[in-house]
C-alpha cells in the first residue's frame, strides 16, 4: 500500500465515524481550521486553482523529487477538503503521484457529502497537482 493509500485510508475512516451526513460536513469543516497559516503574497492567479467554486490557491514546489503543497480557500468547506487534498498529496513523490489511480478517491464518499461544484473543485486540486507532477 502506497502513502497515498494509506492516506485516504485514514481519512475514510475518519469520515465513517458517523452516518449522519451532518456530522460528516462538521468533520471537513473542523479539519480545514488546521490548514497552516497561508502567505496573502501567495493569493494571485498563477496558484488559483481552476474548476472551484470558491476561490482555491496551490503552491506547489517541487525539490529532490517531493512535492510540498500549501494551500487555501476562501470558504470554510472548501479548506477542508483542501486539508483532504494537502493530507493525501503532500510530501509525496513525483513518482507516487504520477502513479496515483484517481478513482481510488471515490472511496472517500464525498459524493455523499459535497455538492456537485464542490467536487468538481476537488478534481480542480486534483488535476493541478497531476499537471505539476509531469510538468515540474
Amino acid at each position: 500500500m502506497t502513502n497515498i493509500e494509506k492516506a485516504i485510508n485514514n481519512i475514510k475512516d475518519d469520515l465513517e465515524f458517523s452516518d449522519d451526513e451532518l456530522q460528516k460536513y462538521d468533520y471537513i469543516i473542523d479539519i480545514g481550521k488546521k490548514l497552516p497559516a497561508f502567505n496573502d503574497e501567495n493569493q494571485q492567479d498563477i496558484y488559483l486553482v481552476q474548476g472551484c467554486t470558491s476561490q482555491v490557491w496551490l503552491v506547489p514546489t517541487i525539490k529532490d523529487d517531493i512535492l510540498t503543497l500549501e494551500g487555501t480557500s476562501d470558504a470554510i468547506i472548501v479548506k477542508g477538503l483542501v486539508y483532504i487534498i494537502l493530507d493525501i498529496f503532500n510530501n509525496r513523490t513525483i513518482q507516487e503521484i504520477q502513479e496515483f489511480d484517481v478513482n481510488i478517491l471515490n472511496e472517500l464518499g464525498l459524493s455523499e457529502i459535497i455538492t456537485p461544484n464542490r467536487q468538481s473543485g476537488v478534481q480542480g486540486m486534483i488535476k493541478k497537482i497531476m499537471e505539476v507532477s509531469k510538468n515540474g
